[in-house]
Parts: C-alpha cells; structure tokens; sequence
C-alpha cells in the first residue's frame, strides 16, 4: 500500500465526525474515498466510482443500536449508541472505498524489471494502527493541547489562572485548534474532492426530502449547507464543551484531563438531545444551534460535479432498494 493511501485513509478517518450525520431515524451519508456512503433507518449503500467510472456498491441491512440495545432508547444513551454505530460504519464505509481505490493504483517495477504485486485490500494491520493513531490524534488535538496551553496562558498571565478563566480558554483554543486543522486540510487536493462528494451527499439528501424526484438536475439545484450534519454536531459539542467545564471543581491538568474524558459521552449525549429536539421544533432555537456548523461548511462542503452527485444518488438508491426489501418505512422523522 502507497505512503499517499494510507495518508488519504488517515485523514479521512480524522474527519469522519465532520463527514457523517449521526441522526438514525434520518436519511444521512457520508463522504467516503471517491464516493458516498448513503443510509436509510434499516440498510446502508457505499457507491465508489472508480477510476474507469464504473461503480462499485456495497449494500448491507443496518439494524439500529436502539432495536439492539435497548438502553440506547433512553435519552442522553440513546446519543451516545448512535454516534457509536455511526463512526463504526463510517470507518467501515471508508474502508471499502479505500479498497476500491486501491484497485486502481498503477502497477509498480522493481529494480529488477518484474512488476510488483501490490495488495488489493487494506491490511489488518493498516487498520488497526490507523484506529490507534485516529483515537491518539483526537485526544492530542482536542483535550490534551488545548489543556496544556490553557495551564501555560494561566502561568504567563494571572488573569487566565482562575478555573472559570482558565477552562474558558481551553475552550475557546479547542475551536481554534479544529477551525485552524479544517482551513489547512481543505487545501490538500484530495481532501478538496472529499469536501466535493460531501456537497454532492448534502445535494442529495436535500432532494430526496423535498419529495421530489431525485434526479441530478434537482439535487444540484440545492445547497450543500445541510443542518443535520456532522460538522453542526461537533461544532455544538465544542460550544458545550466550553460551557459545561468551566463549573467543574477540579484544578490539576491531570484531574482535568481525566474529567474531560469521563464526560464524553455525557456531554455527546446532551448535544444529541438538543440537536434531536431542535429537529423537532424548526424554528429559532434550530437556526441557533446549527449556525456555526452551518458557517464551518463553507469549508466543509464544495459544490459538486454531476459525476459526483449521480454517485450520491448511487448510494441513496442501494440504500433505498434493500430498505424497502426489508420493509422498512421510508419516512422523515
């Protein structure tokens, strides 16, 4: 495997909270390696075009972490279970298209003058580093660093020493550490095409719930600001984030690292309640809660091409056939 695929696999993976909608009872997708991952409540499709334009799917029934688990029923729980599954089949998403991708890669001559085999799947080993080294890069960026700053601005100046002050700056250095990583990352090429088939998901998705027909006409006739996205969930779990530690009574970086990571899935939990109900009641409080993921898409999102939208529709479409094979309602909640 190319040093570059696994790079593309590698920071792909960082961004899958960006990339994928974690509401189970909704339509959502996500942007995978030269395709889209679409999934209905009970069935999921990844359509990866290759590089000849032909598509490779991957169609399988989904069943919810709720229907599973119950405990994943309960508010604030229920949270946690959905962005669970979602990051594990979004990985699993990935996955396939980096295979897809690897298919295409051009053959290799050694010293020799034979051609290299190279391998056509991603390896065990490739991916198990690549879950350690995401889960190590998330708990650098956005707990450790911002922590280890913040302790540093309360040494430098006295008025950041304080717990409310100092945990409001480990907030606020948190949100310009990930608004800093997305302006750089968006100016790498690949991640540029990403951003492309985000639109195109978006596009989509937006169409199939205006009820019209879903053709590319339509969908690229839509924005690819969509609320119900990973990039609004994050943003929000930031914001909170920044609310909630500041009345936490603990003091040494130790005690704080520690409580950050113990009220994870709290917090995530929390989010998806006040994402949930928002849906529920569009109005004020929604324009609120998702404006700046909403402002954060205009990096995150990039119009697409046709190609790229009929390879949303690709996916929706396996998604919709197995659904509907299975009997499962094809609603909006």
């Amino acid at each position: 495997m190319s040093a570059r695929t696994y790079f593309r696999f590698f920071t792909h993976s960082l961004m899958l909270p960006i990339l994928e909608s974690g509401e189970e009872t909704l339509v959502g997708g996500q942007a995978v390696m030269e395709g889209v991952m679409m999934r209905a409540p009970h069935s999921y499709c990844v359509a990866v075009r290759r590089a000849n334009g032909e598509f490779v799917t991957e169609e399988m029934p989904l069943a919810r972490m709720s229907e599973q688990y119950p405990i994943f029923k309960y508010p604030v729980f229920r949270g946690v279970g959905t962005l669970f599954q979602a990051m594990k089949l979004g990985i699993k998403a990935l996955q396939f298209s980096t295979n897809a991708a690897m298919q295409d890669l051009p053959q290799e001559t050694g010293k020799d003058g034979k051609v290299k085999e190279l391998p056509k799947e991603l390896p065990g080993w490739a991916m198990a580093a690549n879950l350690v080294l995401m889960l190590g890069s998330f708990l650098f960026l956005y707990k450790w660093l911002p922590l280890y700053l913040a302790g540093r601005l309360g040494k430098l100046y006295p008025a950041f020493a304080g717990n409310v002050a100092n945990n409001v700056a480990d907030g606020v250095i948190r949100i310009g550490i990930f608004l800093l990583f997305m302006v750089l990352i968006s100016r790498m090429k690949d991640i540029h095409r990403v951003f492309e088939y985000h639109g195109a998901e978006h596009k989509v998705v937006y169409n199939f719930e205006s009820g019209r027909p879903v053709t590319v006409a339509n969908a690229q006739s839509f924005t690819t600001f969509h609320p119900r996205c990973g990039t609004s969930f994050l943003m929000l779990l930031m914001i909170v984030s920044l609310v909630i530690y500041p009345f936490v009574p603990v003091h040494s970086f130790l005690a704080k690292f520690a409580i950050r990571l113990a009220l994870l899935p709290v917090v995530v939990g929390v989010c998806y309640e006040l994402i949930r109900f928002a849906a529920k009641k569009p109005g004020f409080f929604m324009r609120v809660l998702t404006a700046p993921g909403l402002w954060l898409q205009r990096i995150t999102t990039k119009p697409p091409s046709d190609d790229q939208a009929a390879t949303a529709i690709r996916a929706l479409e396996g998604a919709m056939t197995l659904e509907k094979a299975q009997g499962g309602e094809l609603v909006i909640a």
